[in-house]
């Protein structure tokens, strides 16, 4: 069967279902997406991976990892091979050093557990008949705009400008031990932002 290699690249709040986010992923050699809606649980799950943001406590999906790791399970890829009446159904390639077996998996705990075993992730032709959206190419450039839902920078500076990175920092920490990974993520970016300037 062909595979579409995809990439993940963001999360941002959904357009159409209050309190839903988009799980946007991107052909890796082409223009289209794939917008996939996802709750709230799910979208932060794959946010701190994405944000490489490590709570002091495991989530279920590095329990999995951990549960994987002590007994010799790698995944090998993950793929979303269906797409009925607007669900997206995935399924996880799995290997202990004597068998392969596929799991079938909702779609973000799919992609949740890819980015954690850092696994290459697919998609069907069909899927991506389907439910890919070529964006016109000065949308592609700026992956920026869809992937990250983000305060204007304006904004952002304004609200920590009294902060030292030190503030900052302490405040990040505070956030990620409150399991507040929305504001970690925002002052996550503020720290970067501040170094970069």
């Amino acid at each position: 069967m062909d595979k579409i290699k995809l990439k993940v690249l963001g999360i941002s709040y959904s357009q159409t279902q209050s309190g839903a986010y988009a799980l946007i992923l991107a052909e890796e050699n082409g223009e289209k997406r794939i917008p996939i809606i996802i709750g709230g649980f799910e979208a932060q799950a794959i946010a701190i991976e994405l944000e490489g943001l490590k709570p002091p406590r495991p989530l279920t999906h590095d329990l999995f990892i951990n549960f994987a790791d002590a007994y010799n399970i790698n995944i090998l890829d993950v793929t979303i091979n269906r797409l009925e009446e607007g669900i997206f159904y995935s399924e996880i390639t799995c290997d202990n050093g004597n068998s392969r077996i596929k799991i079938d998996s909702r779609t973000s705990d799919s992609i949740a557990l890819a980015l954690r075993f850092k696994c290459p992730i697919y998609t069907t032709p069909e899927v991506m008949e389907k439910a890919g959206i070529e964006l016109d190419p000065d949308q592609a450039e700026d992956d920026d705009s869809i992937a990250k839902p983000k305060i204007s920078r304006k904004k952002q500076k304004e609200k920590y400008a009294e902060k030292s990175i030190e503030e900052l920092q302490k405040m990040l920490d505070e956030a990620i031990q409150k399991e507040n990974y929305e504001l970690a993520s925002e002052i996550r970016d503020e720290i970067n932002q501040r170094e970069e300037e």
